[in-house]
């Protein structure tokens, strides 16, 4: 039987726009794709970024269009994955077909994601993810965040470009107005600091309880990292500088993990390659994700159950969530366990 495939634009509402040190994410349009065959229909969802190859939906669709002309039918996940980075198509564009394949291929084996991947269900709690903002909105934020939440962990977004001492006055802020809460901490600067702030700022942050730093420099100054991790008193996982597999064991001497998310690497496949490399290197993992609904964070849950550190928390600051299949169970991020990953777009978005 021919497959069908249809595409649908969908916006998505935040109750918090996200500030990072690059810039600020608001309300923005995902594209998702059901994938139908044999009766069943697989759901995969993709995260536009101008990171990513890809800014907008239409140019999302486009190049999938592109994509699919080549035809897909007859190839396995493994070859379509290697056809589309040849071909250039965006990771983010891409990941909606593989999510959307994985997902129906579950299916027709009647299995949970996570079973037919072979890995355990997930355990570890997510992070929530405050972004950049004024130390006197911190209390009120965290309030909104935690409240009624079985939340466990916090990841702080620093990298300010009014410099280190905003990180550390918000950060102070932060210390003050989660203690109730008794959350792990952790620490994103999104390659906001020189050499020179990333060292200082990790023995600061240290002292104050923190579990590890993410992407302390920016992409492209890799060859920076030698210089903060031989006496680092946290641990080091970098995100913007791993894509893909190939780019794991590039800088694994100076580092201590990887940040893989769906949109940045295209789908399952790939990030199943990428688990492997940091098996092979030693590497810590993490799982995280861009702006994006139930869809794709429930492809994404699949694999956390042989992940290191989870921050899949963007659909719980949607307004609505326009996707049903994720729920926060004793602070993890856990999907329905049915057969696919577990998530499917709401009726009322089908456009």
């Amino acid at each position: 039987m021919i497959s069908q495939i249809k595409f649908h634009k969908v916006l998505l509402k935040k109750k918090f726009p996200l500030a990072i040190s690059r810039g600020v994410k608001g309300d923005s349009h995902n594209l998702f794709l059901s994938y139908q065959k044999d009766g069943l229909i697989g759901w995969g969802e993709a995260a536009p970024g101008k990171n990513e190859n890809a800014e907008t939906v239409e140019e999302i669709q486009n190049q999938l269009e592109a994509f699919l002309e080549h035809g897909i039918e007859s190839k396995t996940t493994e070859e379509l994955n290697q056809t589309a980075k040849q071909m250039g198509i965006a990771p983010c564009a891409y990941a909606a077909l593989d999510i959307s394949l994985w997902d129906w291929k579950a299916k027709k084996a009647k299995l949970p994601l996570h079973q037919l991947l072979g890995f355990p269900q997930p355990t570890v709690p997510t992070s929530l993810t405050l972004g950049i903002i004024p130390p006197e909105q911190v209390r009120e934020r965290v309030q909104l965040m935690f409240k009624n939440s079985s939340a466990k962990a916090l990841k702080i977004k620093l990298g300010s470009p009014l410099g280190i001492e905003a990180d550390q006055q918000m950060f102070s802020k932060v210390l003050e107005s989660v203690k109730k809460y008794q959350l792990k901490i952790r620490v994103d600067a999104n390659g906001g600091w020189s050499t020179k702030e990333a060292i200082f700022m990790m023995k600061w942050l240290a002292t104050r309880g923190v579990e590890y730093i993410e992407q302390p420099l920016e992409e492209g100054q890799e060859s920076e990292l030698q210089y903060i991790y031989s006496n680092r008193p946290l641990p080091i996982y970098i995100d913007e500088s791993c894509r893909y597999a190939e780019n794991v064991g590039k800088w694994a001497n100076y580092i201590d993990g990887i940040n893989m998310k769906l949109m940045k690497c295209g789908g399952i496949t790939e990030a199943l390659l990428i688990i492997r490399n940091a098996k092979k290197y030693k590497l810590k993992t993490m799982i995280g994700c861009m702006s994006e609904s139930s869809i794709s964070i429930a492809a994404a849950a699949a694999l956390s159950g042989v992940i290191d550190q989870i921050d899949l928390d963007s659909q719980y600051n949607l307004v609505p969530d326009p996707a049903l299949g994720i729920q926060l169970i004793n602070g993890v991020t856990t999907p329905d366990f049915v057969p696919g990953h577990g998530a499917k777009l709401k009726p009322e978005y089908h456009a």
